[in-house]
């Protein structure tokens, strides 16, 4: 197993990056933690995180390239983390995805790092639905014409303590009236995948040669339809409400006019393209390559959303 490899990180301080940083810190590597934040550990769904002793937490912005210069000086490789799920102001899909995307790597290139894993997102394409997934194939066109050794990630809903999808977004879907709505007949497909699973494959690819140069769907080892999602959110949550079935031709006028509640929104209209299309892949490629845990959503549900089963 390599270690000493001197890191640098974007996106540290967020829900994925913490569980990066530490997998790295484990494997003996010397951590350059970049956010905009400085050292300030939170997530989407508010949750404070700790930050970590040893660490260079360096304040910078990818979507303008501030201190990129600073934070990969003498970096062996750069891991590139950051992503947004909603736009807000000039933080938008195309500013943070891809044009942050595009000064990471030519940050990275001036420093001398030859080595880059980027996270995507299962689902990205071209052609997408939604504004999130389209600008995250765009980014990862740029990663493939870089140059550099590099290895794309795309994970399926990501679960874990302080994530935002189950944290948040399905909490507020199933919390917010007397009823649940369900999107159509409820059997889009998903295939979520344990935040310390993510962190591991980052981790791990440092140490598979074989890795470069290729693009992992990282799916967990269960497929769900979105409406067993619900019920498995409304089960650690303690509720029971029933399910009603919004035609998705309702739904399409709905969700566009949530959006005048802002933040206050259930859920946004790049979102619910997302659940539209489902999201799911083979998990055998990413298992036969890295090792993982395949820890279970029913096991760590009831635990991230602070409930005990």
């Amino acid at each position: 197993m390599s270690q000493g490899l001197k890191i640098a990180v974007t996106g540290a301080t967020g829900y994925v990056g913490h569980h990066v940083v530490r997998e790295l810190l484990e494997r003996g590597h010397t951590v350059t933690a970049i956010s905009r934040s400085g050292n300030k550990s939170s997530t989407a769904s508010g949750k404070t995180l700790p930050t970590f002793d040893g660490v260079n937490y360096i304040g910078g912005d990818v979507s303008t390239g501030r201190n990129l210069d600073v934070a990969f000086a003498g970096a062996e490789v750069v891991i590139h983390l950051v992503g947004i799920i909603a736009e807000h102001k000039d933080q938008t899909f195309a500013n943070v995805h891809v044009n942050g995307t595009k000064n990471v790597l030519e940050a990275a290139k001036k420093a001398g790092v030859k080595r880059y894993l980027h996270m995507s997102a299962l689902g990205a394409a071209a052609n997408a639905m939604s504004g999130y997934s389209s600008s995250k194939f765009a980014a990862e066109e740029l990663v493939r014409a870089s140059g550099l050794e590099y290895t794309i990630f795309r994970p399926s809903l990501i679960f874990g303590e302080g994530d935002d999808f189950f944290g948040r977004v399905l909490k507020n879907l199933v919390s917010s009236a007397p009823i649940v709505p369900q999107i159509g007949d409820g059997s889009f497909p998903f295939r979520p995948v344990w935040v310390g699973d993510v962190a591991k494959c980052f981790a791990q690819a440092l140490d598979i040669p074989s890795s470069i140069g290729q693009v992992f769907d990282v799916v967990g080892g269960k497929e769900f339809t979105f409406k067993e999602l619900l019920q498995l959110e409304m089960k650690a949550l303690g509720m029971n409400k029933p399910l009603i079935p919004a035609p998705i031709f309702l739904m399409d006028i709905a969700v566009p006019m949530m959006q005048i509640l802002g933040s206050l929104a259930p859920i946004t209209t790049h979102q619910y393209a997302m659940l539209k299309a489902g999201n799911t892949a083979d998990p055998t490629p990413v298992n036969q390559v890295f090792k993982l845990e395949n820890r279970s959503l029913e096991t760590e549900l009831p635990l991230l959303l602070g409930k005990r089963a």
